[in-house]
């Protein structure tokens, strides 16, 4: 169905408002392609870690490098343009590099935006520290001192009584930092060893969901008495496992029952904390390490990348492999990658070495393939508001994938359609 087609449906009311802009927005979403209108002058020396769009504008894109550089974009108003008006170019609004004052001494890891305001962002850094920085003065408000490599940081899209920041480390617990009070606010624990990412559900304001570097998912809950509850992800290596909901004898709740378990010989274990069970019982969502995750828009599900490349959709709810089959790909195995869904879901951008591959949710198949970068592709971001993709590589370079700007054949057949016989 071509898109004049729709245009009339919809003015005649033959389509419904809300089922035409999920065609629109479908249709453009299998054409995207490397853009040939616009254009990122990226004034980063080194490796792109991160990218992310601010999620109160959809304006700003903020990158950040292993050379120590952080650096703001105007995607939607160029600085210049080139080719008569037709190609747009795009220079950072500001940089914030080695030669501040209070810049970051190694690699940034990880840069994102405080949720509700562009007045913020916050980096994380391989020199041990995370910075919350001014974004009109560039001037570091507050900063945390951790005890090792900060791989990612993360704040909750939804947080209306906090402003806490997740932070993965290469220490086992992963810490909450309030931006309020400038100290740690909470310590998660569990974890055996680093954690490399970290994510905030995007239906709970006090749901995290960790990945850690020997491949164990972790779901961890911050309730009204600051307390915790976690729980492991994925199969075991030797059997599955699977959440049933099994009704209690008086017929008024549920509870979770694990089936596929062996219980243990000999005598009875002391019962321990679900994060210090030993290895043996301990889930395993990834045959190595768990270098990304990214949690869907509605929060119902997680994806969650490993060294073994493979990719893994989880159900939240009740912490279960969906048994999704994506197709084998061949990821990074040393760093972090950062994932990207589209705004209905129905599409994950994987990074994959020097492409980036777009797959189908539900069915695991590949559905596009994007190659453009000279090196391998670290981060995604895909910007709801504009139908665009951004990609950063370790060729320092920063990547549109659009729609393409003109569709002459549609507009020719529309205008053909339109015309009168005595037009001609």
């Amino acid at each position: 169905m071509h898109t004049w087609k729709q245009i009339r449906d919809r003015e005649f009311g033959n389509l419904r408002p809300h089922r035409f802009s999920n065609r629109i927005k479908s249709r453009r979403l299998s054409d995207l392609q490397l853009s040939n209108h616009k254009d990122f002058l990226s004034p980063h020396k080194g490796a792109l870690n991160s990218l992310q769009v601010d999620l109160t504008e959809g304006r700003y894109l903020l990158s950040a490098a292993a050379d120590a550089s952080v650096a703001v974009f105007d995607v939607q108003r160029p600085t210049e343009y080139e080719a008569g008006g037709l190609i747009s170019k795009h220079r950072c609004l500001f940089l914030v590099d080695k030669q501040h004052q209070l810049a970051h001494k190694y690699a940034v890891s990880s840069a994102v935006w405080y949720p509700v305001d562009t007045g913020l962002f916050i980096t994380g850094s391989f020199d041990h520290h995370i910075n919350v920085w001014d974004t009109n003065t560039t001037q570091v408000v507050v900063n945390f001192k951790m005890p090792g490599k900060v791989y990612r940081t993360a704040m909750s899209p939804l947080a209306t009584s906090h402003m806490l920041v997740a932070a993965a480390t290469e220490d086992v617990q992963v810490r909450l930092c309030d931006v309020a009070s400038g100290a740690f606010a909470h310590t998660l624990s569990g974890h055996r060893d680093g954690v490399m990412s970290v994510e905030w559900s995007t239906s709970n304001q006090s749901r995290t969901q960790l990945g850690r570097r020997p491949s164990v998912l972790k779901r961890s809950t911050m309730n009204k008495e600051s307390t915790f509850k976690s729980s492991s992800a994925g199969q075991t290596t030797s059997a599955k496992l699977r959440v049933a909901q099994k009704k209690l004898p008086n017929g008024n709740g549920s509870r979770q029952v694990v089936v596929g378990r062996v219980p243990a010989k000999g005598p009875i274990k002391q019962r321990l904390h679900p994060g210090m069970l030993s290895t043996q019982d301990r889930a395993t969502a990834h045959y190595g390490a768990v270098t990304g995750l990214k949690v869907t828009d509605d929060g119902m599900y997680l994806l969650s990348s490993g060294s073994d490349s493979r990719l893994r959709l989880w159900d939240i709810e009740s912490g279960c492999d969906t048994l999704v089959n994506f197709e084998t790909v061949r990821l990074q195995t040393n760093k972090p990658i950062q994932l990207a869904t589209s705004q209905d879901s129905t599409r994950v951008f994987v990074p994959c070495m020097r492409t980036v591959k777009a797959f189908d949710m539900w069915s695991g198949s590949t559905s596009a393939t994007f190659r453009g970068h000279y090196e391998c592709v670290n981060s995604c971001w895909f910007n709801e508001q504009d139908q665009e993709l951004y990609t950063g590589g370790s060729d320092r370079q920063i990547l549109v994938w659009s729609p393409p700007r003109l569709i002459s054949d549609e507009m020719e057949e529309g205008i053909a359609e339109d015309q009168d016989s005595w037009s001609n």
